[in-house]
């Protein structure tokens, strides 16, 4: 890629942001949407776990190949397309007729935006080559996600109160137009300098892990675990084939070398639970705020407010602390914030007071603003940039696969313990268990960024850089690794 001015730098940034914000957006105003259309097309609460699930599951199993992909053949290239692929899968979606059609086209959109987010990343990587300059334009790309928690909620609740759920969809068609033709006019075009070649096995390996896993996970409490065995047997498999297969490859989908490297592998686990807590808080609040509070869905968006606005705040904060101090503090903040507001959410009964509520969102607001620096400089820094899209991808692909383990896992423990003739009654006792699930995955978050962060961490990510820099050397000089 040319060496670009700071303006066009910034500007580059904004694009990239603006599709970060469409594929953000989509899930704030679906979580909103959820009560009506639960009762627009009869979906029981597996029907609502696979409207979102079916996304995240398929963004989550084609991320690392859309990176690997745009690295070898063009990352505009493949940004372009993913705008595109987006934008169809948005329209058809609110032209859905039934439930099974909404989560067909939901995996529409999910192929498209597979080619965004990791790509973009990629892009701000290889455009933002300095350290801290990197690290504050991923502090600002963290931001974005605040916004999305902001106006999603919002703009979705006045959709769905006025004109219905269906226009929720219709905000991603401008945003993606004015993001191709910014695209297409001032984002130059770069790719690795080495083309890595596909790895199909790999590919259909992890798409039976997360599929099968995911499925086990979400139909476990209607279909028994007789049903659900094949499943998980599936998954075992696929992980094990995963371990075998892709050491012995030369350039694989996943690069298990990149997990030598304590902070990278610390960056995933971390991203899987923080996200995990993510989709689950959205899916336990959104359904207690609307069906057992009785707000509309603008009131409910409302609600986002005090853990939306602290995101956008502390995500610029949390980049520049990660660029001046390094990951652990801003770990460390996110950890507590985030455990805090999971306690508290868990203690809660029906009728809970709006300080408490209020707290509880802003807690969790503070600690999710925190944790998205860390996990993407972590997770890109010290590597080759030559594998930037790679390892960018490796931790969007954690986001994505935490977010779908977090509404299938919690949704299922919810779905076992809710009684639909009782719906308001048992909700509250059904869903503490989630809540706890959620303060597990704050305190993995804490701990893990404590211990990933520290001299010995540090160490491990050195050597591991210094080692996949010699192999890329000797690659390029067309010597045998």
């Amino acid at each position: 890629m040319p060496e670009l001015s700071h303006r066009r730098r910034q500007l580059v940034l904004a694009i990239c942001c603006m599709s970060l914000l469409i594929v953000s957006l989509d899930v704030t105003i679906l979580n909103v949407a959820l009560p009506a259309m639960q009762t627009d097309l009869h979906a029981s609460t597996s029907g609502l776990q696979w409207t979102i699930d079916a996304y995240t599951l398929v963004l989550a199993s084609l991320l690392m190949l859309a990176g690997s992909t745009a690295d070898r053949i063009g990352r505009k290239r493949v940004f372009i397309a993913g705008l595109v692929v987006f934008s169809l899968g948005s329209l058809l979606c609110s032209l859905a007729p039934d439930l099974d059609a909404l989560i067909w086209f939901r995996m529409i959109q999910a192929v498209g935006g597979s080619m965004l987010n990791p790509v973009a990343m990629s892009i701000i990587t290889n455009t933002f080559t300095e350290p801290r300059e990197r690290a504050r334009a991923i502090g600002v790309w963290g931001a974005v996600v605040g916004i999305s928690m902001a106006a999603g909620p919002l703009i979705g609740g006045l959709l769905v109160d006025s004109v219905g759920w269906r226009s929720i969809f219709w905000i991603n068609l401008p945003v993606g137009l004015a993001a191709l033709l910014l695209t297409l006019k001032f984002i130059p075009e770069s790719r690795a300098p080495k083309a890595r070649r596909a790895d199909p096995v790999g590919q259909l390996l992890v798409i039976a892990l997360f599929g099968s896993l995911t499925y086990a996970i979400i139909e476990a409490p209607s279909s028994g675990f007789t049903s659900i065995l094949p499943f998980a047997i599936l998954a075992l498999a696929a992980l094990a084939g995963l371990l075998w297969y892709e050491p012995r490859r030369d350039e694989p989908l996943i690069d298990l070398r990149f997990f030598r490297s304590a902070p990278f592998s610390g960056a995933t686990v971390i991203a899987i639970s923080a996200f995990s807590a993510l989709g689950g808080f959205l899916f336990l609040s959104t359904l207690y705020l609307q069906n057992v509070v009785g707000l509309d869905a603008l009131h409910a968006g409302l609600w986002m407010l005090p853990m939306a606005v602290p995101t956008f705040l502390c995500a610029p904060i949390s980049g520049r602390l990660v660029g001046s101090r390094g990951p652990r503090i801003s770990l460390l903040i996110a950890g507590t914030a985030m455990t805090a507001s999971a306690v508290l959410f868990a203690g809660f009964e029906a009728e809970t007071s709006g300080v408490s509520r209020f707290i509880g969102y802003a807690l969790f607001g503070i600690g999710f603003g925190f944790v998205n620096a860390p996990i993407t400089n972590t997770a890109v820094s010290g590597m080759p940039r030559a594998q930037a899209g790679v390892a960018a991808a490796v931790a969007s692909t954690s986001r994505q696969l935490g977010q779908t383990l977090g509404v299938a896992v919690v949704g299922a423990v919810l779905a076992s313990g809710v009684v639909a003739s009782s719906y308001k009654e048992t909700f509250v006792s059904a869903a503490r268990p989630g809540w706890w699930i959620l303060v597990a995955c704050g305190l993995a978050v804490l701990v893990l960024g404590a211990v990933t962060s520290g001299v010995w961490a540090r160490g491990t990510a050195e050597r591991t850089a210094e080692k996949l820099s010699s192999v890329e050397v000797r690659e390029a000089a067309g010597i045998n690794a």
